[in-house]
């Protein structure tokens, strides 16, 4: 491991991340059935997962460490094999997700139960 990767901050929010994936993938298939604030606590919970994603990233994109750099070259070829183009700016995939669900947000608190 790397300095970036041995720093307890880093750690830390990598476990965060970990921790929020499994919680929002967890309920992923049962979105459609659940209440609306079981719907709003998920899209809350997908919104501080993208939040932590993309300040690793930019952690990531500013540091000069090896296994840092990699890290973020991996997380740009898979965006790449899934349709993004080759050189997009992460920035701007992070700020039209952010779109996304504060779309999904504004469409929930206008929808009854």
């Amino acid at each position: 491991m790397s300095n970036f990767f041995d720093s307890e901050l880093v750690q830390e929010e990598m476990s965060e991340i970990s921790k929020l994936q499994e919680k929002i993938y967890s309920k992923v298939f049962e979105f459609a059935e659940l209440d609306r604030e079981s719907k709003l606590n998920h899209i809350n919970d997908l919104e501080k997962l993208m939040e932590k994603q993309q300040i690793l990233y930019m952690r990531m994109a500013l540091s000069d460490d090896s296994d840092a750099i990699e890290m973020k070259k991996k997380i740009q070829d898979s965006a790449f094999l899934m349709g993004f183009t080759e050189n997009l700016d992460m920035n701007l995939i992070f700020s039209n997700m952010g779109k996304v669900i504060g779309k999904l947000k504004k469409e929930l608190a206008e929808e009854t139960d």
